[in-house]
């Protein structure tokens, strides 16, 4: 499902324009993100939990060289699928 896809179900399903619905979306994202920055998680109860996790630097290849780079750390994003959102892909 596309981002222009999920507007239109969320404006369908919530009986809101698709001007609301786009900043609904872009609300409830820039509130992951921010609950990300500054707690490290954001948990929606069945549905999942998104986590920031520190990645170490690390020694990797090139693959069309073939010569060994290095990898700097970083923080990703990772999502932990909740128990109603398993039950609702079975």
């Amino acid at each position: 499902m596309s981002r222009t896809e999920l507007v239109e179900f969320i404006a369908a399903k919530a009986n809101l324009t698709k001007a609301d619905a786009t900043r609904a979306l872009e609300a409830t994202l820039e509130g992951i993100q921010a609950g990300l920055k500054k707690e490290g998680k954001v948990a929606l109860v069945g549905f999942g939990t998104f986590s920031a996790k520190k990645r170490a630097a690390r020694e990797g290849i090139n693959p069309l060289t073939k010569e060994a780079i290095k990898i700097p750390a970083k923080t990703v994003a990772s999502f932990k699928a909740g128990s109603k959102l398993k039950d609702a892909l079975n």
